[in-house]
């Protein structure tokens, strides 16, 4: 394998990609992804990585900087993966997420919206409240590390601060560092998951070996005196237990339609709590919910949706892979009093002809899949029962896909789409469509 030429070269850079890096073209013509870059600027770049069609860079000097160039809040951006778009203008980065939405639906779904929604925007700083720190003793450097990866994904980032988690979490990632250093467990503990909810913030650290007293006491004294809740993880996810306090109240509330979801520490969640709020209201103006009606909301998850809309509808049915999820909506439905939310667990990429909801009629129609879609839930579902269906996505090649069958395979229209900053300063893109049949 010939060695990578690393000589620095002078790019212009002409585009943004889908994971926040600048494209520019070699003098040879071959395309070139350069990290840290913005469109429009004049940039000296060094190749990270050469590939047949592409090769990578990263910045090394700023020629020409673009008027949307800003000064990145953290002192870690660039070192850390969490981050993409710190150096982007705020509001040019929802705009550049709405182009990824659009590019996408038009490339690969080859529809584009009648009307394009407003983009959805909430606070950009410290929003986040779920997320999973890497855990990592360096011998060289007689320290522990506690962070995200770094954007060479072998190492962690050596954080001290992190402005896009919550201050709770993130003004504390030196603290963080110091714990486990000084446990005797440091080399045995891979990672730390956070999740906070409306009174409490919880650390779940996933052990690969038992605890010694030594190391449960200090856990306990520093849950103490920062103000968290602890649980240990030695095995899978049924293993997940409290350390500290025994009893911990995890749970949110979405004030406008009186609902408050509990849930477990390593439950999903909307990281972004703002915007959640938002969303839901956003969602609800879009499927137009009427008191007679009937819903089915797939993937529910803990009942995000479900539980809401069950305030303005005759019955919704909820449907969600993940059993633990299942039983947890199904308590938060009980915790609400709320009987016109029904729960069912069910593997929304496996033959559902046998589930009883299967065979009951709805209205409308709101999903939110994981990544990879909701291509085959589409496929097999009675489509021509319902008269709108609201799509909520994570990833815009998925929906651009089922998009693309909704409306050039099933006869629906793609009536309005926009983009929601779920994950401002980062490349991901959150977005929200309308489809109604022709």
């Amino acid at each position: 394998m010939a060695r990578l030429d690393r000589t620095p070269f002078e790019a212009h850079v002409t585009d943004l990609t889908h994971d926040g890096r600048g494209v520019a073209r070699t003098a040879d013509g071959k395309t070139v992804f350069i990290r840290g870059a913005l469109p429009g600027e004049r940039v000296v770049a060094t190749r990270t990585g050469r590939h047949r069609n592409f090769d990578e860079a990263s910045t090394l000097e700023v020629l020409e900087a673009a008027p949307e160039r800003v000064v990145p809040k953290c002192p870690h951006f660039g070192t850390c993966s969490g981050c993409a778009l710190q150096h982007y203008a705020e509001d040019e980065q929802i705009h550049a997420k709405e182009r990824v939405l659009r590019e996408n639906l038009e490339r690969i779904g080859h529809v584009s919206a009648e009307r394009w929604l407003a983009p959805l925007t909430d606070a950009s700083w410290g929003y986040r409240r779920k997320g999973r720190l890497s855990v990592r003793r360096v011998e060289k450097k007689d320290k522990t590390l506690v962070g995200f990866r770094e954007t060479d994904p072998r190492f962690v980032a050596d954080l001290q601060e992190c402005h896009t988690v919550i201050p709770a979490i993130g003004m504390k990632l030196g603290a963080l560092s110091a714990l486990v250093d000084g446990l005797e467990a440091r080399r045995d503990i891979p990672q730390i998951e956070f999740i906070a909810g409306d009174d409490a913030v919880a650390l779940t650290f996933r052990h690969l070996q038992p605890l010694s007293e030594r190391d449960r006491e200090a856990l306990v004294a520093f849950a103490k005196a920062q103000g968290f809740a602890i649980f240990l993880q030695p095995g899978g996810l049924d293993s997940v237990h409290p350390l500290y306090p025994e009893d911990v109240p995890l749970s949110f509330r979405l004030e406008d339609w009186d609902v408050e979801l509990k849930f477990r520490p390593l439950d999903f969640i909307q990281v972004n709590a703002g915007l959640n709020g938002k969303m839901i209201r956003h969602a609800f103006d879009l499927l137009d919910p009427q008191p007679g009606e009937r819903v089915l909301d797939l993937f529910a998850g803990l009942g995000n949706f479900t539980l809401p809309l069950a305030r303005q509808v005759r019955e919704v049915v909820g449907v969600e892979g993940e059993p633990g999820l299942v039983q947890r909506a199904r308590e938060n439905a009980a915790h609400n009093g709320l009987s016109n939310a029904r729960f069912f667990a069910a593997d929304l990429a496996k033959d559902l002809s046998s589930e009883p909801w299967m065979r009951e009629g709805f209205d409308k129609l709101l999903l939110d899949p994981p990544r990879s879609g909701a291509d085959f839930v589409l496929s097999v579902l009675p489509l021509k029962q319902f008269n709108r269906i609201v799509y909520v996505s994570c990833h815009p090649a998925s929906l651009a896909r089922d998009a693309g069958y909704l409306v050039n395979e099933k006869g629906w229209k793609l009536k309005a789409a926009g983009v929601m900053d779920m994950f401002p300063h980062t490349a991901h893109v959150e977005s929200i469509a309308l489809f109604e049949p022709r």
